[in-house]
């Protein structure tokens, strides 16, 4: 699902909503979770998951091309963790168990 399909559901969902207000309230959340971020705080969404930044230290990498070594610089990384009750949801429904099962095989 992309930002415009969301939307589509949530206004469908809201019949007494317009369009462009749903649309305005996802980015206001998207943007939020976003800036909160870029501050290093963590946003948790319960039962849905927790979004957090983890920092990758400087190292030496290597081009894959030449094989020469690169330097990489110090990155944060943005981490999302499922809530309980969202592993619940999708154990339930069966989801990746098709991967899961031609794994085995």
């Amino acid at each position: 699902m992309i930002k415009s399909e969301l939307v589509l559901k949530i206004a469908e969902q809201n019949p007494h909503l317009y369009q462009r207000d749903v649309e305005t309230l996802v980015n206001a959340i998207l943007d939020t979770i976003a800036d909160a971020l870029a501050r290093g705080d963590r946003v948790e969404l319960r039962g849905f998951g927790a979004f957090s930044v983890k920092r990758r230290d400087a190292r030496r990498g290597r081009n894959p091309r030449t094989g020469a070594a690169v330097a990489v610089s110090e990155k944060a990384i943005p981490v999302f963790k499922t809530g309980k009750e969202m592993r619940l949801r999708l154990n339930e429904a069966g989801i990746g168990a098709e991967e899961a099962a031609s794994a085995v095989s």
